[in-house]
């Protein structure tokens, strides 16, 4: 197996600074849930310490997480960690990541600039392809104007640069465009009833008469669904909800140590089991990351990072039925915070696709040459 490449020189200094803010991250994650309200104290605290920046490349002010080989470590880490303190800030903030990675990646040199300047003033980006059911995707007239909506959009109301996915046929592949958005401008959060990650402000986008400049479209259609990438980056919100299963596994060895119980046999096998699990997702996502961030992906990027998420997905939900069985009924009812975090959990594990995801993966594996045992051998 190759080694991966070596860390940037700078990622360490962010790493830092992200975990001198995990306290206040995770102190404000409960009152933000409990308002609920988009998290701004929290999205302050990133600002504040540049780390809205820190997905930038080196030579546009950034550390390169999510750009730059050798950055997917440091970058799974940063997730992990913001997962752990505050899922829905963890959420929003893989979303600004991966909008700014496209910007990057299929821009122009000029839209690079543009949005740098951007992330180091501090706006939050995001990137929103979701349709509501039974209406048409969002279209991009023959007159250079938007028509229709986004839904499911996490951060509606304060994303300062929204990077949607428009079409202009029905039927063609979509085109990126990034729209700027002023606080509040379209959004309606109202129908976001989800019982968790109900700080992420999710909600609906009208864009309907929107004005395109040609600037504001980003690469060419199709760019958005290109392969490897599009289904091998699902290792970053799969390091996020990792974070949320470690928070998860913190809660019961603190509810365990804090009752004293946890020299009971039933309760100890429980915690041993879900350390176990935790453990298995931060390995599946770590490999994951490697294999998507190599200089030149091939499909077996996309089909790991496919059974990458499913392993987290079961590890998370392996954690979760393990701890709220030694918790009991407690960890149902507020303030205990497993009551807080198995609902954040539970909403953001359902990410769409699973089942073709899952299917991807296999056709992989039914089609390669290479034994089982070896399959992954040569990749990163």
């Amino acid at each position: 197996m190759a080694e991966p490449p070596p860390p940037l020189p700078d990622q360490a200094p962010g790493l830092a600074a992200l975990r001198s803010l995990l306290p206040d991250l995770a102190a404000a994650a409960v009152a933000e849930d409990r308002a609920p309200r988009a998290p701004m104290a929290s999205l302050a605290c990133l600002r504040q310490v540049g780390l809205l920046a820190a997905p930038l490349a080196p030579g546009l002010g950034g550390l390169g997480w999510g750009v730059e080989p050798g950055a997917a470590p440091a970058l799974g880490t940063a997730l992990r960690l913001l997962g752990r303190a505050n899922l829905p800030l963890g959420r929003l903030y893989e979303g600004h990541v991966n909008a700014l990675r496209l910007v990057q990646r299929h821009g122009t040199a000029a839209q690079a600039q543009a949005a740098a300047e951007q992330a180091r003033g501090g706006q939050l980006f995001a990137v929103w392809n979701t349709e509501a059911p039974g209406e048409a995707p969002l279209a991009l007239g023959a007159e250079g104007r938007l028509d229709g909506r986004k839904v499911l959009c996490s951060g509606a109301g304060f994303v300062g640069q929204a990077l949607v996915t428009c079409r202009a046929a029905p039927a063609g592949p979509p085109q990126l465009c990034l729209v700027p958005l002023a606080p509040g401008m379209r959004a309606d959060v109202s129908g976001w009833t989800a019982q968790g990650m109900r700080a992420s402000a999710t909600g609906a986008v009208d864009f309907t008469g929107i004005a395109v400049a040609p600037a504001m479209l980003v690469g060419q259609p199709g760019d958005y669904t290109r392969q490897p990438e599009f289904s091998a980056g699902a290792w970053r919100f799969a390091a996020v909800q990792c974070g949320g299963v470690e928070a998860v596994l913190a809660a019961l060895r603190d509810h365990l140590r804090q009752t004293g119980r946890g020299q009971d046999a039933n309760q100890a096998a429980r915690l041993g089991q879900a350390a176990m699990a935790t453990e298995t997702a931060r390995l599946w996502v770590s490999a994951a990351a490697a294999r998507a961030e190599a200089a030149l992906p091939g499909p077996e990027a996309a089909a790991y990072a496919n059974l990458a998420r499913g392993a987290v997905e079961r590890a998370a939900l392996e954690v979760l039925e393990l701890a709220q069985r030694s918790v009991g009924l407690a960890a149902f009812l507020g303030p205990h915070p497993l009551e807080r975090l198995g609902r954040d959990l539970a909403t953001y594990l359902r990410q769409p696709g699973p089942d073709r995801a899952l299917a991807e993966a296999a056709g992989f594996v039914l089609g390669a040459a290479a034994e089982p045992g070896t399959l992954w051998e040569d990749a990163p």
